[in-house]
């Protein structure tokens, strides 16, 4: 096998684990929905091969081809749809890798078009699409038969559960970062209760932190102190205290 082929299946493998990293980076601030749908695009045109034997005495065949079919599904991915396609395949172990351009022409708005990266394996292809569709980014897990001349079959699913792995859309949601509202207090006086978890100053009361409760407990009751409290969820919790000898 010529080094520049070897070198090409290689890259094209790395590629495959590569997409799933890139569409990691597409969450954050977005809306996230689930979508599904299936396609088939198995009319062929102008497709070509190259074949070549390796040392190890396996075939391996480098096809490109343009596909057309339909998608079903929501608006997004329903339409017409032509798949340009690029593989190669050790067809002595029927394994490979294929990379596609997918696009579908959707009745109104933006055509939904993914780049696909899957594994082949005994006439079945699984693997990432990322690109846009209905207005947002799509993240899409398809599965499904594939052959290098015949292209995807019919019933291909984009998205559709754990069999073939899920695919989202995400969209701009105009979400904001949740605040966390801080009420703090404070109370300077008598020591009217000390016990139980609690501690009680000019009538201001405090739920003690397990870090604080071997001060508290050297605070005696009717003496005077200092306590600096914290709303922590819903519950004024102690942050400071100390004592007010000679006030």
């Amino acid at each position: 096998m010529r080094p520049t082929l070897v070198a090409a299946v290689a890259g094209a493998v790395l590629l495959a684990g590569a997409a799933v990293a890139v569409a990691d980076g597409f969450q954050g601030g977005k809306a996230v929905t689930a979508v599904s749908g299936t396609f088939g695009a198995t009319t062929a045109s102008r497709v070509t091969q190259r074949t070549c034997m390796t040392s190890a005495g396996k075939t391996i065949v480098v096809s490109e081809g343009t596909f057309t079919g339909t998608a079903s599904g929501p608006a997004e991915l329903t339409g017409n749809t032509t798949v340009r396609a690029h593989s190669t395949i050790n067809t002595t172990d029927n394994i490979g890798v294929v990379n596609a351009t997918l696009k579908i022409d959707v009745s109104s708005g933006r055509d939904t078009v993914a780049q696909l990266t899957g594994v082949f394996n005994g006439g079945q292809v699984a693997g990432l699409a990322v690109g846009h569709a209905g207005g947002g980014q799509l993240v899409a897990n398809v599965s499904g038969g594939f052959s290098a001349t015949g292209g995807f079959a019919a019933g291909t699913k984009i998205g559709g559960g754990t069999a073939g792995g899920s695919a989202v859309e995400l969209t701009p949601a105009g979400c904001k970062s949740a605040k966390t509202i801080t009420n703090k207090s404070e109370a300077r006086g008598e020591v009217t209760a000390n016990g139980s978890g609690t501690i009680t100053v000019a009538g201001l009361t405090c739920t003690v932190p397990t870090s604080l409760q071997g001060k508290v407990a050297t605070i005696a009751l009717h003496s005077r102190a200092e306590i600096h409290c914290r709303l922590v969820n819903g519950v004024n919790t102690l942050t400071s205290v100390g004592k007010r000898d000679g006030d």
